[in-house]
C-alpha cells in the first residue's frame, strides 16, 4: 500500500504543478528528516508540504499558520497518534491531504475536518480504526472527489455521513482478517469503487456483491489468489449494474486468467481491463476464447509472462480472438500479432508501446507470407511506440482491413524508400506518421482518400508537387520537419488546416497560399524567421488575419507569441509585429525612384542656374588661368632661349580692331595695370623697312603672340602674314607662343581655306573669349596677362596685377 500512496501523491503533485506557478519556494520536501514536529521554518509561500517518513506524533493547532497557501499536504508514514481540531485553520485552500500508515484511532473523532471544506482528495488508509463508522465531520467535505480509508470491521451505516458527498472514487484498503456486513455501501455516492486487498487478504463475497450492484466501476488490486473464486462468483451473479470491471497490479496462472476472462466475457459487463498483470505458466497450447459476449471492450497494461518457454501464438490468439469490439494490450513486450482464424467483430485495437514488428498480422506458410484477411471490421488501429520500420510492408500488412479509417503508427522508426507502390486500404481517412524517419518520399506511399495527415517530427524537407492526389486531405501536419517554404497546395485542393512549426522556414512565400484556396488554419510558429524584406509580405499577411473579418480568410495560429526574429542580430528575438522594414527598403523601383527623382531635379536645378550665372564661362576662364600659372611656373626658360626678346607679347590685329586695341587691349597690357612690354605695328614697326621686314622683326623680338581674331582678321592679307611668320617661331619657342584673343564669334566656315593653320590652331588650342559682360572681363585680363608674363632680361621688372 505504501506504492499506492506514493503513487497517488506523485499524481497530486503533478496535478497541482499545472495550475501553479514554478518557483522554489512553492513544493518543499521534508521527507525522511527524523523529524518529530512540523518544521517552523517553512516558507509562507508553500504549496506542497511533503511531511512523509518521519517521526511525528501529533499535529497542534498553529503547525501551518505561516502557511496560508498549502495545498497539498503529506504526513504519510509517520507515527501520527492525534491531531488538534484547529489544525488547519490556517489552510483554507487545502486540496490533497495524505494520513495513511500513522496511528490514528478513530474515523468518527477526526475533528481537524472541520476546517477542510475544500479538500478534493483525503487519504486515511493503513491507520489502526477498528471501525468503518464515519464521523458528521465527513459530511462538510462537498468538494471531497477522491476518498481512501480502511478499517477491520465495516457495517451498515458507517457510510451514512457522506451520503450526500459525491465521490467520483472511493477507495477501501482492506486489512488482512475484514469483517464485512451486507449492504454497508448502500449509502455510498461514487463512480467507481476500488478495493486494495492487504497481503492475505481473501475475497469477501458479501463485498463483491455489493461492489457489483451498486457502483458502475469497480477495481480490485493487489490480488495474489483467490481468481477461481472470483470467476466463480462472477459465475452465478444474474444482476449486475457494474459495466467497467478492472484489476490492477496482480499476479495470475494462465489458466486463472483465461477462465475469469471467458467467465467475465459473459456477464453485462461492457469494459474489461487489467493493468500490472504477472502471468505465469504461460500456456503452451492453444486456449479456447469464448465466441460471444455482450463486453466491449478488453485493455491489458503492463502486462508481462514470467517464463520464456511457452507458446506465443497460443497468447496472441486467445486475445485477438475475444468476441468485443475493442482490444487494447499497451505497454507490454509483445514482438507480434497473429490474425484470427475467423472473421472477426474487432473495430479498435490498441498495441501502443509494446515491441511489435513488420510482420504483424502476417503468417509464414511454407515460403509463402499470408496476410491477414479477418479484419475487415477493422476501424481504429493504433500501433504507437513499437518497432516498426518499413512503410511499404505495413501497407502490405493492412491491405485487407476493408474499413480502417484511423490508423496511428506514430513514435516508430519508419522509414520508405520510394521503390516499391504502396498498398493500402482505401478507406482509410485519417493516418499518423509522426515521429518515425520519414522523407519527403512518404508522399508516394499515402492511402489516396486521407482526410487528416500528421506527419510532424520526421525528416521532410519539401513537399513533392509531382504526388498523386489527396483530393480529400483537409487537415496536414508537419510541424518539426526541415521546410524552407510552404507547400504548394495543387495536390490537396481542399487543405483546411496547415500546421509548419518549428521547421526551418526564414521567409514564407505567402504567394504560395494562392493554391490553397480552402485554407482556414496556417501555424508557422516558432520558425527561424529572417526579418529582411522578403519577410514584409508575410507580416502583412499575419496582422491582416488578426481580425475577425481577415480578407484572407486565414486564422494564423500562435501569433503574436510564437513569431519571432532570428536575424540580423538588431532585432533579434524581436515578435514579427513589433519590428519595421520600410516599404521604400525592399522595392527597388521606389528606391530608385526615391534615390534618382531628387537627384535629377538637383542637377537640372544646379544645371539651369549654372547656365543662368554663367559659370562654365567663369570654369572655363579659371581653368585657362591656372594653367597658364602652373605653365609658367613648371617650365624651365633657358637663359639664352630669351637671348633678343625685348617684349612679352607681339599683338597682330586688323585695322578695323584698333579701338578695341586701344582702348582695351593695350591699357590692360601696358603700365601700371599689366606691367608687360608690347610689341604693335602702329608703334614698334620701323619706317624704311618692307612690312614684312617689320613683322619678322617684331616676331622675333616678343615672346608670344597675341591674335586678335574677328571677321575682319581673317580678311586681312598682313594679318596672315604675321600669323605665318609667327607659327614659325612657334617651332623655337614651343606651343605656347601664340595666344588667340577671339573678339567675337568665328564659325570655322569663315575663316578662308588659306588660313588651315589658323583652323588648327582653334582646333587644338584653348582661345579666350572677349566677354561682352563688364562683370566677366576682369577675369578676362587676369588669364590673359598669366598667359603672357615673364621675366625679360632687357625688359623692366613689374609685379604682375590680377
Amino acid at each position: 500500500m505504501r506504492v499506492t500512496t506514493a503513487v497517488l501523491w506523485a499524481a497530486a503533485v503533478l496535478v497541482g504543478l499545472q495550475t501553479s506557478t514554478s518557483s522554489p519556494d512553492n513544493f518543499v520536501d521534508r521527507s525522511s528528516q527524523n523529524l518529530s514536529s512540523v518544521p517552523t521554518d517553512l516558507p509562507p509561500t508553500a504549496e506542497f508540504l511533503d511531511l512523509s517518513c518521519n517521526y511525528i506524533h501529533q499535529l497542534h493547532k498553529g503547525d501551518f499558520k505561516n502557511t496560508a497557501h498549502l495545498r497539498f499536504l503529506n504526513v504519510s508514514w509517520n507515527s501520527l497518534e492525534e491531531i488538534d481540531p484547529e489544525t488547519f485553520l490556517d489552510t483554507p485552500l487545502l486540496e490533497h491531504l495524505d494520513l495513511s500508515h500513522n496511528r490514528l484511532k478513530n474515523l468518527s473523532g477526526q475533528q481537524y475536518l472541520l476546517h477542510t471544506g475544500n479538500l478534493l482528495m483525503l487519504d486515511l488508509s493503513s491507520n489502526t480504526f477498528l471501525t468503518m463508522t464515519l464521523g458528521s465531520e465527513f459530511s462538510g467535505l462537498v468538494k471531497l472527489e477522491k476518498l481512501i480509508v480502511g478499517a477491520k470491521n465495516i457495517s451498515v451505516g458507517d457510510f451514512k455521513n457522506i451520503a450526500k458527498v459525491k465521490l467520483r472514487i472511493l477507495t477501501l484498503s482492506l486489512e488482512d482478517e475484514l469483517y464485512y456486513e451486507a449492504g454497508s455501501l448502500e449509502s455510498v455516492r461514487a463512480e467507481k469503487l476500488q478495493i486494495a486487498f492487504g497481503s492475505n487478504q481473501k475475497i469477501d463475497h458479501n463485498l463483491t456483491d455489493d461492489a457489483l450492484s451498486i457502483f458502475d466501476e469497480v477495481e480490485m488490486m493487489n490480488m495474489k489468489y483467490g481468481y477461481k473464486e472470483l470467476s466463480k462468483h462472477l459465475r452465478q451473479r444474474v444482476a449486475i449494474k457494474t459495466s467497467g470491471f478492472y484489476l490492477t497490479n496482480i499476479s495470475i496462472e494462465w489458466a486463472d486468467l483465461t477462465e475469469y476472462v471467458n467467465v467475465a466475457l459473459h456477464t453485462s459487463f461492457q469494459h474489461l481491463g487489467a493493468s500490472d498483470v504477472n502471468i505465469m505458466n504461460p500456456p503452451q497450447h492453444e486456449t479456447e476464447v469464448t465466441k460471444t459476449s455482450k463486453v466491449k471492450s478488453f485493455t491489458a497494461r503492463r502486462a508481462a509472462v514470467s517464463s520464456f518457454l511457452f507458446s506465443q501464438e497460443a497468447l496472441y490468439k486467445f486475445f485477438i480472438s475475444m468476441p468485443v469490439e475493442s482490444v487494447a494490450i499497451t505497454e507490454s513486450p509483445l514482438i507480434h500479432m497473429t490474425c484470427p482464424q475467423t472473421q472477426s467483430n474487432i473495430r479498435k485495437l490498441d498495441f501502443s508501446n509494446c515491441a511489435m514488428s513488420d510482420s504483424i498480422f502476417s503468417s509464414v506458410v511454407g515460403e509463402k507470407i499470408v496476410e491477414c484477411e479477418n479484419l475487415s471490421n477493422l476501424k481504429n488501429l493504433t500501433l504507437v511506440g513499437n518497432n516498426l520500420k518499413n512503410l511499404h510492408l505495413l501497407s502490405k500488412r493492412l491491405q485487407y482491413m476493408s474499413s480502417l479509417e484511423n490508423l496511428d503508427l506514430s513514435v516508430n522508426s519508419i522509414g520508405y524508400d520510394g521503390l516499391l507502390e504502396c498498398i493500402w486500404p482505401s478507406s482509410i481517412t485519417n493516418i499518423s506518421l509522426s515521429s518515425n524517419s520519414l522523407t519527403d518520399s512518404v508522399f508516394k506511399c499515402l492511402p489516396n482518400r486521407t482526410q487528416i495527415l500528421d506527419l510532424q517530427n520526421n525528416q521532410i524537407s519539401v513537399v513533392p508537387q509531382a504526388v498523386f492526389k489527396l483530393r480529400y486531405l483537409s487537415s496536414l501536419n508537419l510541424n518539426a520537419n526541415r521546410l524552407r517554404d510552404l507547400p504548394v497546395c495543387d495536390a490537396f485542393p481542399i487543405l483546411q488546416r496547415l500546421m509548419l512549426r518549428s521547421n526551418a522556414l526564414h521567409a514564407p512565400s505567402v504567394n504560395m497560399l494562392e493554391s490553397c484556396p480552402k485554407l482556414n488554419f496556417l501555424d508557422v510558429s516558432f520558425n527561424p524567421f529572417t526579418c529582411t524584406c522578403a519577410l514584409r509580405s508575410f507580416i502583412k499577411l499575419a496582422i491582416k488575419s488578426e481580425t475577425t473579418s481577415s480578407p484572407t480568410g486565414i486564422e494564423l495560429l500562435s501569433w503574436p507569441q510564437g513569431y519571432y526574429c532570428s536575424y540580423p542580430e538588431d532585432v533579434r528575438n524581436s515578435t514579427l509585429r513589433d519590428i519595421s522594414i520600410p516599404e521604400v527598403s525592399c522595392n527597388v523601383g521606389l528606391l530608385a525612384a526615391t534615390i534618382l527623382v531628387p537627384a535629377g531635379i538637383l542637377i537640372i536645378t544646379v544645371v539651369m542656374l549654372c547656365y543662368h550665372l554663367d559659370v562654365p564661362w567663369y570654369t572655363g576662364m579659371i581653368w585657362q588661368w591656372t594653367r597658364a600659372k602652373h605653365r609658367a611656373r613648371m617650365q624651365q626658360v633657358r637663359p639664352e632661349d630669351l637671348v633678343g626678346l625685348e617684349f612679352h607679347a607681339f599683338v597682330s590685329y586688323s585695322q578695323h580692331d584698333v579701338d578695341w586695341v586701344h582702348n582695351f587691349l593695350l591699357p590692360n597690357l601696358e603700365g601700371p595695370a599689366g606691367g608687360l612690354r608690347v610689341c604693335h605695328h602702329e608703334k614698334h614697326f620701323v619706317p624704311g623697312k618692307t612690312i614684312i621686314e617689320n613683322i619678322i622683326s617684331c616676331v622675333e623680338k616678343c615672346r608670344r603672340s597675341v591674335f586678335v581674331l574677328s571677321a575682319h582678321f581673317v580678311k586681312s592679307e598682313w594679318c596672315h602674314y604675321e600669323l605665318y611668320f609667327a607659327s614659325h617661331q612657334r617651332l623655337t619657342l614651343g606651343t605656347d607662343s601664340i595666344v588667340l584673343v577671339l573678339l567675337e564669334p568665328l564659325p570655322q566656315y569663315l575663316i578662308p581655306s588659306k588660313y588651315y593653320q589658323l583652323k588648327s590652331m582653334m582646333n587644338r588650342h584653348t582661345y579666350l573669349e572677349w566677354p561682352q559682360d563688364r562683370a566677366k572681363q576682369r577675369l578676362f585680363w587676369a588669364n590673359l596677362r598669366a598667359a603672357l608674363q615673364t621675366d625679360l632680361p632687357n625688359a623692366p621688372v613689374t609685379q604682375i596685377q590680377e
